[in-house]
This record gives structure tokens, C-alpha cells and sequence, in this order.
């Protein structure tokens, strides 16, 4: 269905650069050699055959930089991405609603699970970026000039509970 989603953009004469910044990732690949690390939790969502969104969750890759936590662990999401036909600005009417949201839920239960108290960390491409500030709520800690110019972002206990509608 991706190489579907290529074909309706180029015949659609969508710029390249408006394209889905993940819209590359082999997530095959990716699949692969992550099976390989105990650290590394893959989740899929699927629904009608099809697959709606995946990520992949890193649990020893980074620590918290927020300075109220710093140095704690957290889960560190490396890949998330929703099926293009679930991103309203592609498809005009989404297939499914949420998926992005529920992936982040995920995320914050394994962090609970491990013990990270919901904190969790990630790395945007700039499409998703008002995603993770302004509907999940999280803290930009800005452009990380060491990981390709991606703003970080971090999630803390409190901001966990929030987004899951705790108090």
C-alpha cells in the first residue's frame, strides 16, 4: 500500500519534500536486525489485513535531559510511524483515527513496565514534530545538533499521566 501512496503523490504532483519524511524507512529491515536486542521492542498495529502503524521502542539508548530527570532512564521511541492512509494531510479522510496515540500509549506502558516511571524520549522528524509538542504533550528540548538536526523531545512522569488522562 505504500508504493500505492508513492504513485497517487507523483501523479498528484506533491513535491517530494511535502511527502511523508518516513515514507522511506524499510521497516522490513528495521524489523530485522532490531530481533536480534533484548533492549529493542517492536509493536505493529494491524487491523483488516492491513498494517496501520509500527515502532520501535529502545530501552537502553538514552537518558533523561530534562534537568528535573536527569540521567533516569527512559524509553526511547527510535521509530514510529502510521500508515499514510491514517495521516489525514495524505489521505484526505484517515482510515483510522488515533494510531499515532495509541503507539505513544504503548511506549509509556513499557516505560512503566521497565520501571521508568513513564518517561519516555524521541527524536522528530520535522512533520511530526507539533505531533508530539502539542497533541502528546511533551517538552522540546530543542535541535539536537548530534543527532541530524532533529528536535528532541522528552516526556517526564507527570506529562505521562496527563496523556493517558491520569491525575
Amino acid at each position: 500500500m505504500v508504493e500505492s501512496t508513492i504513485s497517487r503523490l507523483q501523479k498528484a504532483g506533491i513535491p517530494r519534500d511535502k511527502w511523508p519524511q518516513d515514507l522511506h524507512w524499510d521497516w522490513d529491515k528495521k524489523a530485522g536486525w532490531s530481533r536480534r536486542f533484548l533492549s529493542l521492542q517492536r509493536f505493529a498495529i494491524t487491523c483488516g489485513g492491513a498494517l496501520q502503524g509500527l515502532m520501535l521502542v529502545n530501552l537502553t539508548k538514552l537518558s533523561a535531559r530534562i534537568a528535573s530527570q536527569w540521567g533516569k532512564d527512559l524509553a526511547y521511541i527510535d521509530y514510529l510511524s502510521t500508515a499514510p492512509w491514517n495521516r489525514p494531510e495524505i489521505a484526505g479522510v484517515q482510515q483510522f483515527h488515533g494510531v499515532g496515540k495509541i503507539m505513544v500509549r504503548a511506549a509509556i506502558q513499557v516505560s512503566l513496565d521497565e520501571g521508568f516511571r513513564g518517561r519516555l524520549g524521541l527524536h522528530a522528524l520535522g512533520q511530526a514534530a507539533s505531533f508530539y509538542r502539542n497533541v502528546c504533550g511533551m517538552t522540546d528540548l530543542g535541535t539536537d545538533n548530534d543527532y541530524y538536526n532533529l528536535t528532541y523531545f522528552e516526556m517526564t512522569e507527570s506529562q505521562a499521566k496527563a496523556f493517558c488522562g491520569e491525575t
